[in-house]
């Protein structure tokens, strides 16, 4: 069953809590260009908050300034209040982990290997893995949901399944901070709740989790809160319900998608416009006289 997301007790808890992650007036310019003006943008911890936008809405640049992978052309991230320009690689490392939309990886390689490179942060220079560094990648995979296939190629995996072992590797890492780009793409809807469900339970675990989400529909299902990212810029931010409008996301997508509630949850449901058309579908070939012949 899906789990549902407790934004009421998350927001309260937020509420008295410094933020793990806190993005306070960020720009970034790319080949001169300005891809983000202005971000503000909280995260605490056990939170699962999912990042929303149309395509070069800047989701992908955020987190790579979150992991000052591309300089600040002004503000300041800081992960538990210290900054990140502050903050050495590997300690950075330590602290947060990536999963790309498309992570590569050799396709021979085993999952159980992949998942015991995310403990090289904890390595010293030219050091070796000790036990507990095995533990710690079992424990990984057993979270992940990846332990029973541990020592199959990445070659031979499912999209799901992929997408568990490169998680598997970053929880590796046992970092405070999980950044996600898209985690669910191109993956059918049993893999996406599967995805979605350990997501929440690491959230759940003590993990600040921020997600990518391509999906609003999937995005309102889970996430605590969701911040809608347009022009570079955040436009909302806070429970689903709040964010998902009809008039936020016409004004960000366009009038050809319409939000209904979920007949059960109530939650934002996004669908096609031509979906809300009850009764107004195109007619058949035998509605309209015509034949195959």
């Amino acid at each position: 069953m899906m789990a549902q997301p407790t934004t009421d007790r998350a927001t309260a808890q937020a509420a008295d809590a410094t933020p793990l992650l806190a993005v306070e007036d960020v720009h970034v310019a790319l080949d001169g260009h300005p891809v983000l003006t202005g971000v503000d943008l909280a995260l605490h911890t056990g939170e699962l908050l999912g990042l929303v936008g149309p395509n070069g809405a800047g989701k992908t640049t955020l987190l790579r300034a979150v992991t000052a992978l591309v300089a600040l052309a002004g503000g300041h991230i800081a992960i538990r209040g210290r900054s990140v320009l502050e903050t050495g690689r590997g300690e950075l490392a330590r602290t947060v982990a990536v999963v790309q939309q498309l992570p590569e990886a050799p396709a021979t390689m085993a999952v159980s290997e992949l998942v015991l490179l995310g403990r090289n942060p904890h390595l010293r220079l030219l050091g070796r893995e000790s036990a507990h560094d095995y533990e710690v990648a079992l424990e990984a995979m057993r979270r992940a949901g990846c332990e029973h296939f541990a020592l199959r190629a990445l070659g031979t995996l499912s999209g799901g399944e992929r997408r568990r072992a490169f998680i598997a590797r970053s929880l590796a890492q046992e970092p405070s901070l999980l950044l996600l780009d898209e985690p669910t793409a191109n993956l059918d809807p049993e893999a996406q709740g599967e995805i979605f469900d350990l997501l929440r339970d690491l959230a759940a675990g003590g993990v600040g989790v921020l997600a990518v989400v391509h999906d609003l529909t999937l995005a309102a299902a889970y996430c605590d809160r969701i911040a809608l990212l347009d022009g570079g810029h955040i436009v909302a931010s806070g429970a689903p319900g709040r964010v998902l409008t009809a008039d936020t996301v016409a004004r960000v997508y366009g009038r050809r998608v319409t939000v209904l509630a979920h007949p059960r949850s109530g939650a934002p449901v996004i669908v096609p416009s031509v979906l809300d058309s009850a009764g107004e579908q195109a007619p058949t070939r035998a509605e309209d006289g015509r034949t195959d012949e």
